[in-house]
């Protein structure tokens, strides 16, 4: 029968293969001699620490992390788990980017169903210390291993797992909030209002205007219920305490208006957008703002402004045009939308923009630094809005008939949307515009095109199991 080693077997070969005492070796590796002997030969021996593994590991001349996988061992001493050691081993692990032998602790430690919410604890510590992406196993061990499935912590891994897969594939984002989304109302109230507002957001993106009027709604409920029991908490001259979420209580609250109203006007139902604005045009009464929260209540005001105007404009309204250029002009960071928002209305419409177009060129020209750009909630609007304003560019140029323009804005487009696997959107609306004006395209445009359906196709057949 074959002899497994151990890792003080091994320790030990190599010890005697080197020709090392315990007392030269006590001196190369940093480890008292005592200790070192107590280590290997005591009986039961003396449990080894990752650090001493460490450095026995550097003094042997080997690379970092070896032994790791007969470590483990070590960490269930008699069967059972000693959390002491192994914390700082799944740290080592973590830091060396061994996943292997994570998944082996994990699934020897989790035999016993009380390590759950140590596991949980870890895995919030790595979230806490700035390491998102590797608490992620340690999260996905909770959620494999939570008997409860209305436990807090429970909620709280799948709201972290959604956060963290959140990028720029349309469908996976899907996907990511549909797995999610049942778990929101077990949250606490301070993640349960960031969960909302990322949910909304995603599906916003993903055009599912009628969901993302619901979990806007769910927001304006809470955050409402939020700020009133705050007002009602000074009014007893009570403490506050700190909410502990991502943004000021005043953005939940404003976003749920503001979200509804972006709705409605997605779905052209442009008078029922108007009606929202007044809810988060002027929000400075808004108690208990700090100097964030007034920048953001002046945010919600220029916004209200804004969208007020950009309805106005897709409404038809084109005495509304020169203030919208104006502020878009003051505030850079809305010219994408904007323009957006004045494309549809001249193709709508069929008026004219090409001054405002010369106006803004400069500007449009650095959209394409724009268009990898994450937002603040992990998602890709500006990708979105890029790829949509250069659609309905394209349209505009095809409609005026300048053909050139026409086809290289809707070449940014397809582009754009194929790096947010938006297969129906890009598939329904590009091609079939390429297919139509194809007569009017250089060699050129038609080489990029094919080359871009190419990657398309290939992206949908690795998706196909």
């Amino acid at each position: 029968m074959e002899h497994t080693p151990t890792i003080r077997s091994t320790i030990e070969t190599e010890l005697k293969q080197r020709g090392y005492t315990f007392s030269s070796f006590s001196k190369i590796s940093g480890i008292n001699r005592g200790t070192f002997s107590t280590m290997l030969n005591s009986n039961p021996p003396k449990p080894i620490s990752v650090r001493q593994m460490d450095l026995i590991t550097k003094a042997l001349g080997y690379p970092e992390g070896w032994l790791y996988e007969l470590y483990i061992d070590e960490c269930f001493h008699e069967g059972k788990g000693h959390w002491k050691r192994i914390k700082p081993f799944l740290l080592r692990c973590v830091e060396l980017g061994r996943k292997e032998c994570i998944q082996r602790v994990l699934s020897r430690l989790t035999e016993d169903l009380s390590y759950v919410s140590t596991v949980f604890e870890f895995a919030e510590e790595l979230h806490e210390g700035g390491k998102e992406n590797e608490a992620v196993p340690f999260y996905e061990c909770v959620i494999e291993n939570e008997r409860y499935y209305h436990a807090e912590r429970l909620a709280i891994s799948q709201y972290r797992l959604f956060c963290n897969s959140l990028n720029t594939d349309l469908d996976n984002n899907r996907q990511a909030a549909i797995k999610f989304a049942p778990f929101r109302r077990n949250l606490p109230d301070n993640y349960q209002l960031d969960a909302l507002l990322k949910l909304a957001n995603a599906y916003f993106q993903l055009d599912d205007c009628e969901t993302v009027i619901q979990y806007a709604e769910e927001l304006r409920v809470l955050a409402t219920n939020i700020y009133q029991q705050q007002v009602r908490e000074k009014l007893k001259s009570r403490e506050v305490k700190p909410l502990n979420t991502e943004r000021r209580l005043i953005v939940y609250y404003g976003q749920s208006f503001l979200l509804k109203g972006n709705a409605y006007e997605k779905q052209g139902l442009y008078q029922k957008a108007l009606d929202f604005i007044p809810y988060y045009a002027e929000l400075t009464g808004f108690e208990g703002l700090d100097d964030i929260g007034r920048i953001e209540a002046e945010k919600f005001k220029m916004w209200a402004k804004a969208n007020k105007l950009s309805l106005e404009i897709l409404m038809g309204k084109m005495d509304s045009l020169p203030a919208y250029v104006e502020l878009l002009r003051n505030n850079p960071q809305e010219i994408l939308h904007g323009l957006l928002a004045i494309v549809e209305s001249a193709n709508a419409y069929n008026y004219p923009i090409d001054e405002i177009l010369i106006l803004f060129a400069d500007k449009i020209d650095k959209f394409k630094e724009l268009n990898t750009n994450i937002s603040y909630y992990h998602t890709n609007y500006n990708l979105i809005t890029y790829s949509r304003f250069f659609l309905e560019l394209s349209r505009y140029y095809f409609n005026t008939g300048a053909y050139l323009k026409a086809m290289d804005a809707m070449l940014k487009s397809f582009k754009a949307s194929s790096q947010l696997n938006d297969k129906a959107y890009y598939i329904k609306s590009i091609t079939l515009l390429f297919e139509k004006y194809k007569d009017h395209s250089t060699n050129g445009q038609r080489e990029e095109y094919e080359k871009l359906l190419e990657e398309v196709q290939h992206n949908v057949n690795q998706m196909i199991p």
